[in-house]
C-alpha cells in the first residue's frame, strides 16, 4: 500500500466522476492532492446511462479522458420534445446548431472507468476504502477524520472540496423538494432504429426519456410514487404495453426491456453561506431532476470551474471569503440556470391544467419556428449558462 499522507493541500471527500475529474484537472499545477474514496477500487459496474453534453465533451477532452471513452459513447444527432396527446412539437438537430453531435449518451461505469484510468495523477495520492466521519474546514487549515480498515485516521489540508454526493451534508445544511416521483430506468428496444435520435416526451405523470444507446435506448421513466412498486413488477409485456401507450409509436412497437430499477426524484440544494475552507461541488452541491440530463454535466463544470479558481489563487487565499465569493459567482448564473431549467419544466410540463396543455402546445411550435430561439436553447442544453 502507497504511504497514507497526513497532509495535503487540498482534501477532496468523494471519489466518483466529478472528484476523479477534479483530480485530472488540477494533475500539473503543483497543488499536492488527497483524495478519499469509500469504495476499494476506482470502479462501477453500472449500467445507469448518463448524458453527456457537447460542452462535457470538450472537458473531457481538456482532461485527457475522452480518447478513452470515446469508443463507449452513442452520439445523438437529434432531439425530438413533444407532449403527449397534445399538439406542438419542436425537433434540435446537430446540423443546425454547427456541432457534431448535440450529446453523447454512455453507461456510467464507462465514463467512471475513463475518469478512474491514470489516477493517481501528478501530485495526488488516493486513499481507498476511506470512510468518512467527520469534515472540520477551517481557513488556512481543515481536518478530515476518516477510518481506514477499521483504524481511524486523520488528515489536514489547506482546502476541502466535498464531491461525495451530499454524503457529508449534515441534514440542517441542505434543501429538499420532493417531487412525489421516482425514475424507472433500464434499457428498452424498438421495432425501428434510433440513428441517433432521442426523446423528451412530457406526459401528464411526468416526462419519459428515450436516450440512444448502442443499439438500444436507455429509458428513463417518470413514474409517481404511488404507481412505482406495479411498474417495477409487471411483466415486460404489460410494461411494455404501458409504455407504448404512454409514449406513442414514432420508434415503432416495443420489443424488449431490460432489468429495472428505481430512484426518487428530489430537488436538493445546499443551503446557507459557505464554511471557510470548504466548497460542495457536484450532487453535493445541488441534484437535480433527470429532465434534460443537466445534472453531471452541471457537476463537471463546478469541478472544472473550481479547478481553474484553485491554480489562478494564491493558496492562502484558497477558502476564504474573497475566494468563495468569486467562485459562487462564477458558477451561479450555470447553477441556477440549471436548477431553474429543470424545476420550471416538470412543474410546467407534468400536469394536466385546464389551458396549460394548449400553451405549452404554442410554446413548442414557436421553438421550433423560430431557428436563433432554437439554437440558443440548444446550446444553453450544450454548454450551460457560460461560454466555453
Amino acid at each position: 500500500m502507497a504511504e497514507i499522507p497526513l497532509h495535503a493541500d487540498v482534501a477532496i471527500v468523494g471519489g466518483g466522476p466529478v472528484g476523479a475529474a477534479l483530480v485530472h484537472a488540477l494533475a500539473g499545477s503543483g497543488i499536492r492532492v488527497a483524495l478519499l474514496e469509500s469504495r476499494p477500487v476506482m470502479a462501477a459496474r453500472d449500467p445507469r446511462a448518463l448524458a453527456l453534453s457537447q460542452g462535457t465533451r470538450l472537458v473531457l477532452q481538456r482532461l485527457g479522458c475522452w480518447d478513452r471513452l470515446e469508443p463507449r459513447v452513442t452520439p445523438i444527432q437529434t432531439i425530438h420534445v413533444s407532449q403527449s396527446g397534445r399538439i406542438g412539437r419542436a425537433l434540435l438537430a446537430a446540423e443546425e446548431t454547427g456541432v457534431p453531435a448535440l450529446g453523447y449518451t454512455t453507461e456510467y461505469g464507462d465514463l467512471y472507468g475513463a475518469l478512474a484510468e491514470g489516477l493517481p495523477a501528478g501530485d495526488a495520492s488516493l486513499i481507498l476504502g476511506a470512510r468518512v466521519t467527520s469534515v472540520r474546514p477551517g481557513l488556512g487549515c481543515g481536518l478530515v477524520e476518516y477510518s481506514l480498515e477499521e483504524r481511524p485516521r486523520s488528515l489536514t489540508a489547506r482546502f476541502i472540496i466535498l464531491a461525495d454526493g451530499g454524503k457529508s451534508l449534515p441534514s440542517p445544511d441542505v434543501k429538499i423538494k420532493d417531487y412525489g416521483q421516482h425514475a424507472v430506468i433500464c434499457t428498452v428496444r424498438t421495432e425501428a432504429a434510433h440513428h441517433g435520435r432521442a426523446y423528451e416526451r412530457f406526459t401528464p405523470s411526468g416526462p419519459i426519456a428515450l436516450l440512444p444507446l448502442g443499439e438500444a435506448y436507455a429509458l428513463v421513466w417518470t413514474t409517481r410514487n404511488e404507481s412505482l412498486e406495479t411498474r417495477l413488477a409487471e411483466p415486460d409485456a404489460t410494461f411494455l404495453e404501458h409504455l407504448q401507450r404512454a409514449f406513442g409509436d414514432r420508434q415503432g412497437r416495443f420489443v424488449e426491456v431490460g432489468a429495472r430499477s428505481a430512484f426518487p426524484l428530489r430537488l436538493v440544494t445546499a443551503s446557507g453561506p459557505e464554511q471557510p475552507g470548504l466548497v460542495r461541488v457536484g450532487n453535493a452541491a445541488q441534484t437535480l431532476h433527470p429532465v434534460a440530463g443537466q445534472g453531471f454535466n452541471l457537476g463537471l463544470r463546478d469541478a472544472w470551474w473550481l479547478a481553474q479558481s484553485l491554480m489562478d489563487s494564491p493558496p492562502d487565499a484558497w477558502g476564504g471569503p474573497q475566494f468563495l465569493a468569486g467562485y459562487r459567482q462564477h458558477r451561479r448564473a450555470d447553477v441556477s440556470g440549471g436548477i431553474a431549467m429543470t424545476d420550471v419544466l416538470v412543474e410546467l410540463f407534468a400536469n394536466d391544467i385546464p389551458g396549460l396543455a394548449q400553451a405549452r402546445g404554442i410554446a413548442l411550435s414557436a421553438l421550433d419556428a423560430l431557428p436563433p430561439l432554437k439554437s440558443l436553447f440548444a446550446r444553453k442544453m450544450m454548454f450551460g449558462a457560460q461560454a466555453w
